[in-house]
């Protein structure tokens, strides 16, 4: 018995730089293709960081299912929609994975819907720069219980010493009266090469026992070479990598999802019985789980 994914949901370019509208977007585009009533969600699980107008209360979860029109109607004995921000940086989708799984596990719910996605807090961009490395999108992953043995394997977790490595902020002492749209980060020059050595080593600990010619790796993309360096790292095909679009930079807790969604869409799992997902980013702080893939993907 296992956790699958069994739809997933995606919002990047649109007119909008909402990241409640692109998470609320890519849920609704997760229900629609498997098929299901929205009632049949029992919990959704927000891991975005970056967000409108950098909104701190509601939980930013509720204004999502609100978008997906997710559980909002409250008629006497209509199912409910529990939602909650899990947020821990570019690990929190795979948090989130763990999560779930446990709430799957119960029986109390058929479905989670996990959302993800990013935008710079001013509203006024989608692209990267050298001042905020992260594009503008959303994300779902639609999760279900299974009998058969597809699904996620357990979720590693690791956290290097020393400094977090990379540090986002609003800079009180500057933001006068414009702070809800700022936001100022900042990267130390070893991040890369940081973040790399415990994705690495809790990547590895996924991967024990496994085949790894049948191994595909998504992986989160603080640079975008990162992914490559990850697999050499591993001894894993420069060819088993599959990473989302990055032409607007990096998606950051969006990659995942985005990721997945790119090669069952382009049928570039083929070929492959697991996929190893591994989240990377500040803290320095890692997550990775081998999960095995559905027949009909493989």
């Amino acid at each position: 018995m296992g956790v699958r994914i069994r739809t997933t949901g995606t919002s990047t370019v649109t007119d909008t730089h909402s990241v409640v509208e692109h998470s609320g977007s890519a849920a609704r585009e997760a229900v629609r293709r498997a098929g299901i009533r929205t009632d049949e969600v029992g919990v959704l699980i927000n891991t975005g960081i970056f967000r409108d107008s950098n909104t701190v209360e509601p939980a930013v979860s509720a204004l999502i299912q609100k978008a997906a029109g997710i559980g909002l109607d409250y008629v006497k004995n209509d199912a409910r929609t529990f939602s909650f921000d899990l947020m821990n940086g570019a690990v929190g989708v795979l948090n989130a994975v763990q999560v779930a799984g446990s709430i799957l596990t119960t029986g109390s719910t058929g479905h989670v819907l996990i959302v993800a996605g990013d935008t710079h807090p001013s509203l006024t961009r989608s692209t990267a720069d050298a001042e905020f490395p992260y594009a503008t999108a959303g994300a779902a992953l639609l999760l279900e219980h299974v009998d058969g043995p597809e699904g996620f394997g357990p979720v590693h977790t690791a956290t290097a010493p020393g400094t977090a490595a990379e540090r986002a902020y609003v800079d009180t002492a500057t933001m006068g009266t414009v702070g809800r749209g700022l936001m100022t980060i900042e990267r130390e020059p070893d991040f890369e090469d940081r973040v790399l050595a415990v994705a690495t080593e809790v990547a590895r600990t996924a991967l024990a026992g496994a085949d790894t010619a049948r191994v595909a790796l998504i992986a989160s993309t603080p640079s975008p070479q990162f992914p490559k360096l990850l697999a050499d790292a591993l001894g894993l095909d420069q060819d088993a990598v599959r990473v989302p679009d990055l032409s607007a930079g990096d998606p950051h807790t969006a990659t995942l999802p985005l990721a997945y969604d790119r090669a069952v869409a382009e049928g570039s799992l083929a070929g492959y019985t697991h996929v190893l997902f591994v989240a990377a980013g500040a803290g320095p702080s890692a997550a990775a789980t081998l999960y095995r893939l559905p027949a009909e993907t493989v």
